[in-house]
């Protein structure tokens, strides 16, 4: 009997049909074997996880103006537990409204916030005002940010674990005093800044008041500080529970004595004053005010200051002089 079956396709014709592309889907395919038709189909769930993953701008923005479902997803506070803003270029939009809008819809949960290249004091106290549990704060490059500001912010919040001011208003050692009594669970912190190879202008105000407030500290990174080895001591004998510690560009900081064997005993991860700074996020450019830019800058002809320009000891700084730069 004659077989029934079809005959089966040429080598020539099998490779032909592996190459041809698939089916392009539908936009609006019709729900099967577990797939949506459209993005608003999506649980909530996973709605939110996705909306998360795009950060506070992109949601406030855009994502919420997609359907009905998304922007009831973008108005749960669970969303905003956590706010992570960065300044945009060309962004035309208010970043300090559109953050206090971001706080609102957190309804008071919001836990953790980081900010970049913009903040003022006055938002700064909108959130705690608005965020009396927050557990971390993260303010980068927020150069309209106060010493007075901050430490009239960070009073309201006795929950804090973990605060981050780096390349912004510099703390005074009265302020860093306020926070470590105002903050009993610090558990991390980072007050950065860049370094200064030259002048060398020491002073261990900083580490003393972090060594007689912040008992608790785990993580503390100082980098670009001037202390010296003595409130390098002071930091290690009044916080017993250090874990990591950063002092890269802290020039003044020599390790001498006792001190480096010390570090590397009590310390699980210790950055030295010179080591690499490639996982650093900010400028790591280190100050030198007496660099051919930095002279040039403020002395613009150099002819006036032959001197200078051959070769001077720097021997008559006064490092109390101010230079506007």
């Amino acid at each position: 009997m004659a077989s029934s079956s079809l005959p089966l396709p040429s080598s020539s014709e099998r490779l032909s049909l592996s190459f041809r592309s698939p089916p392009s889907p539908s936009l609006t395919p019709e729900m099967k074997d577990g797939e949506y038709s459209n993005w608003s189909e999506l649980p909530t769930e996973l709605t939110s996880s996705i909306l998360q993953r795009l950060g506070p701008i992109e949601v406030l923005e855009n994502a919420q103006k997609v359907c009905t479902s998304w922007r009831r997803v973008s108005k749960d506070p669970a969303m905003w537990r956590k706010i992570v803003m960065h300044k945009v270029e060309g962004l035309g939009c208010n970043l300090d409204i559109m953050c206090r809008h971001a706080v609102d819809r957190s309804q008071g949960g919001l836990v953790e916030i980081e900010i970049w290249d913009f903040g003022t004091d006055s938002l700064i106290n909108y959130i705690a005002d608005s965020s009396s549990g927050l557990r971390s704060l993260k303010l980068a490059k927020s150069f309209q940010v106060t010493d007075d500001g901050l430490t009239e912010a960070v009073v309201k919040l006795p929950y804090l674990e973990e605060l981050e001011v780096s390349n912004t208003s510099i703390l005074s050692a009265k302020s860093l005093k306020v926070l470590g009594q105002s903050c009993p669970n610090l558990k991390t912190f980072k007050l950065n800044q860049r370094g200064f190879l030259r002048p060398r202008i020491q002073s261990d105000d900083d580490a003393l008041a972090i060594a007689e407030t912040m008992h608790g500290l785990r993580h503390l990174q100082l980098f670009g500080n001037i202390l010296s080895d003595v409130g390098l001591n002071a930091i290690l004998d009044n916080c017993p529970n250090l874990e990591h510690l950063d002092l890269r560009q802290c020039f003044n900081v020599n390790l001498l004595g006792d001190l480096e064997k010390r570090c590397d005993e009590r310390i699980k991860v210790f950055r030295r004053p010179n080591d690499s700074t490639y996982d650093y996020p900010y400028d790591a450019t280190a100050i030198d005010i007496f660099s051919d830019e930095v002279v040039f800058r403020l002395m613009p002809d150099a002819n006036y200051y032959p001197d200078l320009m051959a070769g001077s000891d720097y021997s008559d700084y006064d490092p109390t002089d101010d230079y506007d730069f």
